[in-house]
């Protein structure tokens, strides 16, 4: 009897610093280091402005609705098909353009969400007058920050750590799963590009490793060759590629993040038809949906992607050149 109660009264103390943690892991004042220093959050914010262009998801995640988005890709409310239920019948305003001061202040935020916006240090000292500011982490550039980073910083910040924890820890169970069973895909290389200028006669673009791209491919055991990482500073994210010279991205998997409008520009990309790459049947093209999922790399973009591209992986390296990936010859380029 006695080995009981000490058996329950264990329980108890358990439950009980569970439930004290839980409440300090969500409690206020919270503090964040970031690129341009110390941002201090007294309370939990009501009024949340998200500058951060893929900053809708990991907010709706969470069961925030911001006061406003900043316009990215072309969604209502710069939100994803893949967010639109979480959205609901809200309908935040959305900041087009570069960024108005003036506007963002007669929202009168009580926290302005930035992570992924690319201010400035002169921009953040005006966005602080206004509300506490959220920059990138110091460790990463503007745009590199991982995805999961940003998830749990978004949970502190709306005082929703818990679940924000809880969420990244079932999808990096589900990259773990994913890399399990693929084996094969350990490193193998992989580069993921796009049109970039070439519309005005520049050349297609390809991430560094850093980029959250490339970065969330190689959790699935995939790398990024050195050779990309080199044709950069190392705060970029990205580099263009010489119309002369696409060897970079004759990778093992070489996926185009690309919409509808770019398929006919990298289908007449000259130099393309002379990387194995193509010859070798390894490439993919994310459709318009999946390219969003891709770049917002967010809460709820993230299980959309795995879904939609997975699939994509697997016959892109399956190792027989007849292999027909759908999105590719949809978009033309096995032409």
């Amino acid at each position: 009897m006695q080995f009981r109660h000490l058996i329950f009264g264990a329980m108890a103390s358990l439950i009980s610093l569970t439930s004290i943690s839980a409440v300090f892991a969500s409690d206020f004042p919270q503090t964040f280091e970031h690129r341009y220093g110390t941002t201090i959050i007294d309370k939990k914010p009501i009024r949340v402005v998200t500058i951060s262009y893929n900053g809708p998801d990991n907010l709706l995640a969470l069961g925030v609705i911001p006061v406003a988005v900043r316009n990215w890709f072309d969604y209502d409310y710069n939100t994803g098909p893949w967010a639109q239920e979480a959205l609901g019948d809200a309908k935040p305003v959305v900041l087009k353009g570069d960024l108005s001061i003036e506007q963002i202040a007669a929202l009168a935020p009580d926290v302005i969400v930035g992570m992924y916006s690319g201010i400035s240090e002169e921009q953040y000292a005006l966005l602080s007058q206004i509300a506490p500011v959220i920059a990138a982490e110091k460790q990463y550039t503007n745009y590199s920050t991982p995805w999961h980073v940003r998830a749990k910083t978004i949970g502190r910040v709306v005082g929703e750590a818990e679940k924000a924890d809880a969420m990244v820890a079932a999808l990096e169970q589900r990259i773990v799963d994913i890399a399990a069973s693929h084996p094969e895909w350990k490193g193998k290389t992989a580069a993921v590009a796009h049109a970039g200028k070439m519309a005005s006669g520049g050349g297609p673009i390809v991430y560094r490793s850093i980029d959250p791209r490339p970065a969330l491919i190689a959790q699935f055991g995939f790398v990024t060759p050195k050779k990309i990482d080199d044709l950069g500073a190392p705060e970029k994210f990205n580099a263009e590629l010489s119309l002369e010279d696409l060897s970079p991205i004759d990778v093992d998997l070489l996926i185009w993040n690309i919409g509808d409008e770019e398929f006919d520009l990298v289908k007449n990309l000259t130099l393309r038809k002379t990387l194995n790459a193509h010859k070798q049947g390894r490439e993919l093209v994310v459709d318009d949906v999946s390219s969003g999922a891709l770049s917002y790399n967010s809460l709820l973009s993230l299980s959309y992607l795995f879904d939609a591209l997975v699939p994509l992986i697997e016959l892109a390296v399956d190792g027989d050149p007849a292999t027909i990936v759908p999105t590719t010859k949809a978009a033309g380029l096995l032409d």
